[in-house]
This record gives C-alpha cells, structure tokens and sequence, in this order.
C-alpha cells in the first residue's frame, strides 16, 4: 500500500481555505489557522496553507499576525518564504520583523530578489546591518545595491530596477532574440530592449512587439525608437511618476549624469510611488507626518503632537480675538452660541479651496500662468456660497432668538468669512510653496487661523456696531 508523504497528508485532511473573503480581506478562519499551525510549530501544515500565496497576501498576513508570530512564520516556510512580501508590509511591521531574523539569512533572501525590491528591503535598515548583508552578498550584486542605495532618498534610482536587456546597435534582431532565448540572467519580466553605445551611453529602445514583427536579419538601430522619457536616476520619484502618468509609459531607462543606462523603471514600481504619495499628501493635510497604522502608541503621539502644538497656538490666537470682544458677548449671550457656526463654515470653506489648490501645486496644474483665474473662481464660489449660507443661517438666527437684526450680523459675517475662505485656501498654499515649505504640511493650519480670526473679528464686530454694543 502507497504511503502518502507529510504535506499530502495534510492536504488529503484539511483542504486549503479561502484566503480573502467575499468583501476582499483576509478570512478569519484562514487566519485562525496561519496562528494554529505557528502555535503548534506545524511547518507541513503551514506551508499547505501559505506557500503559494502571493506576496501581497503574505504581506497582509504577516501584518494580521501579532507580533511575536511573524518570525516564526518566516521561519517555518523556510525556503519557501519570499521576501518580496516584505515589500507589501507597512515599515514599522518590516522593520521589526527583519530585527528579529538573522542578516545571513536575509542577506541569502535578497540575493535571489529583483534589486528593486531587495534596495526596497535594505533602505530601512540600521547602516550596521545593512553593511554586514551587502558584505556577504557576491561583489556584483553588492556594488549593484550599493549604488541604488547611495542615490537620494524617494528619487528614481532608489526605485530603479537594476536588471535589464541592453545590446549593441549592431545587433540584429536575429541575434537580440537569439540572445534571450539562451541568457539564463534575464528580468523576469521586461517591455523594452535597449540599445546602447560601447561606453553604455542610451541611445534607444525597441519594444517587444517590435522586435517580434520584424525580420531577423533587420538590425536593431533601423527599428529602435529614441528614449524621450529617459530618467536621471537622481529625479525625484514624484515627478517621474508624474512623467509615466502624462505619456503612458510602461517602462522608462533610468541614466546617470554621462546619459549611461544604469536601470529602469516599470509602471508596476510607479504605481506604488503613485499610492505612497497620495498617502503621505493625505497625512501631511491631516498634520500626522509619515504616521502607519502598524506604528506603536508612542510613535504615534509623537508623530501627532508637534502639529497640535502649533494648532494649540493658533486656537490661542482666535481666543484672543474673541477676548477683545469679551464684553460684547457679555451684553447678547446669543452671540456666544451662533460664533462656532461662523467659523466652522468657514474653516470647511476653506478646507475645500485648500485641498484643490495643495492638489494642483503637486500636480503642477496650478501656478503663475492661471493664478489669477482661479484665484477668481475661487473669490466668487466663495461669495456665492456665502450668500446662500447667509440666507439658511440668517433665517435660522431670526426664528432661533427671534431676533432679525441677529440674523443680518451672522449673515453678513458668513459672506466675509466664505470669502476670505477662498481667498486664504489658495493664497496660503500657494505662498507656502514659492517659500520652499510643503504646502500638504503646513497649509491646514494656517488656513483655519484665518478662517477661525477673520470669522471671530467679523461676526462680533459686526454685532458691536449692528446693536451698539461695548467693545
């Protein structure tokens, strides 16, 4: 009788379940039995469940395992665990995960990655282990990383892929396919050939379907078409992705500052800088910096205080403007009640303008040329939109306390403030950014200390004049 080794012995009890559920996340029982199978130090069992996951899947994985789980995890897929899923995990949740596995064997997993995501892995690191890894590592791909990593930070040869196809202009398309065919180093996944001079200065590319449907003895400089989009590799990622969003690209050379191909770049790498700085744009309006929802308590209240701080002496700013008219509202307490309403309408007034232009600035859809037409654009939404409000607000003031002349002051207040809502929500980021200061970061603050003074100053102001009341 045939005996069935382990792991068939698993599959033949226990069939694999649904890793995601109906609604895309990751199923619970599927979960459950990932921390049953670590518990139990069960490799066969959990290289039935996992093995074959996609790296995305493994990464939202590791990130449901507690803590203490996920090098445990690691290690019992052994061989079979691929580091690639490291690059689809938040930092904190990397970081801590590669502190507690050995630089031998992390340094033996990245040998066997694409050198994008192997700089991806590396970049995070302590400079100590990073240079223990690379020291291990053959010389080839130790210069390879050492390169992509001493480029700058979020620019394009961090993101940069390291393996590519180059041939001599002299090559036929015979040969170029002759080539791929038997080379054994080759990309596991390209677009474009390209085509470079004997001291590796870019002079083309080819794309594959070129290369497919022209005859073999046709050499490849006849067919190749100039790179117009080639990339320096210090260019920040953000304008390049930018770049593969105007033209479409697929891939892109990535050259150095003599014009030699040093990498490339493919739309699957820009898509993750695409996400990354819409995240860290969303973040930096919100005042949370580079915060992740894997962080710990204390990162977390650290990232956050420095900008509630700052929006702690903004507050402190409009209090002393409420204070100037402290016996103003002494003498009509309904003022107190309606002033939240002045400035919360226009601290969101100002908020949309803000959004749109902090968007337009990144985007490069809003500068000097058109300034001055959205700037009014942006005067008259807010007038108009004032002028509604005034009327919703100003009827609700009149029933509320039976009061008309309550309801004209708030009114007037809210056009004033929807105004220099759209003036300031524009104005501020815009000025921010000819300053060098990022727009994302610093605008939400400044914009609600005007919305929240010019609000304040406006509604009471009015009050004391409308009704004679002290100062």
């Amino acid at each position: 009788m045939a005996h069935l080794d382990p792991i068939q012995d698993v599959e033949a009890e226990a069939p694999l379940l649904e890793v995601r559920d109906d609604e895309g996340r990751l199923n619970r029982d599927f979960i459950a039995a990932v921390e049953e199978a670590i518990e139990g130090a069960d490799a066969d069992r959990l290289l039935h469940l996992a093995a074959d996951l996609h790296e995305a899947d493994t990464g939202d994985l590791i990130e449901a395992l507690g803590e203490e789980d996920r090098a445990s995890f690691v290690r019992l897929l052994g061989d079979e665990f691929d580091y690639t899923a490291l690059t689809e995990t938040d930092e904190a949740v990397r970081v801590k995960l590669l502190e507690a596995l050995p630089n031998e064997e992390i340094a033996s997993a990245l040998g066997e990655l694409d050198s994008d995501d192997a700089v991806y892995i590396l970049e995070d690191m302590d400079a100590e282990d990073q240079a223990e890894i690379l020291g291990v590592l053959p010389y080839a791909d130790r210069a390879q990383l050492q390169r992509a990593l001493d480029y700058p930070e979020d620019s394009a040869g961090r993101r940069m892929q390291g393996e590519f196809i180059a041939v001599a202009q002299f090559w036929t398309v015979g040969q170029t396919i002759d080539y791929m065919r038997e080379a054994h180093d080759l990309p596991d996944s390209f677009y474009e050939i390209y085509v470079v001079d004997p001291s590796f200065k870019l002079l083309g590319a080819v794309a594959l379907d070129k290369i497919l449907r022209t005859r073999r003895d046709q050499k490849v400089s006849s067919i190749m078409d100039e790179t117009r989009h080639a990339v320096l590799a210090t260019e920040d990622q953000e304008e390049v992705a930018r770049r593969f969003e105007r033209y479409n690209l697929v891939s892109s050379a990535v050259v150095d500052e003599t014009d030699r191909l040093v990498g490339i770049l493919t739309v699957d790498d820009i898509v993750d800088v695409i996400q990354e700085e819409a995240e860290e744009d969303m973040r930096a309006l919100a005042g949370v910096g580079d915060e992740e929802i894997s962080d710990s308590v204390l990162t977390t209240a650290k990232s956050r205080l420095t900008w509630l701080v700052v929006n702690l002496g903004t507050a402190v700013l409009a209090s002393a403007v409420i204070g100037l008219f402290d016996q103003t509202i002494e003498a009509m307490v309904a003022l107190a009640v309606l002033m939240p309403i002045v400035a919360s309408m226009g601290g969101n007034a100002g908020t949309q303008t803000m959004t749109v232009a902090v968007r337009g600035i990144a985007t490069q859809e809003l500068g000097t040329r058109n300034l001055l037409r959205v700037l009014r654009r942006e005067v008259m939404v807010g007038f108009l939109n004032g002028m509604a409000l005034a009327v919703l607000i100003g009827v609700t003031a009149w029933v509320w306390f039976q009061n008309i002349g309550l309801g004209v002051v708030i009114s007037g207040a809210i056009v004033i403030n929807m105004l220099f809502a759209g003036l300031s929500g524009l104005l501020i980021p815009v000025a921010l950014d000819r300053l060098k200061v990022d727009p994302a970061i610093a605008s939400s603050v400044f914009v609600t200390t005007v919305t929240d003074v010019v609000g304040f100053f406006a509604f009471l102001g009015i009050a004391a004049i409308w009704f004679g009341l002290p100062f």
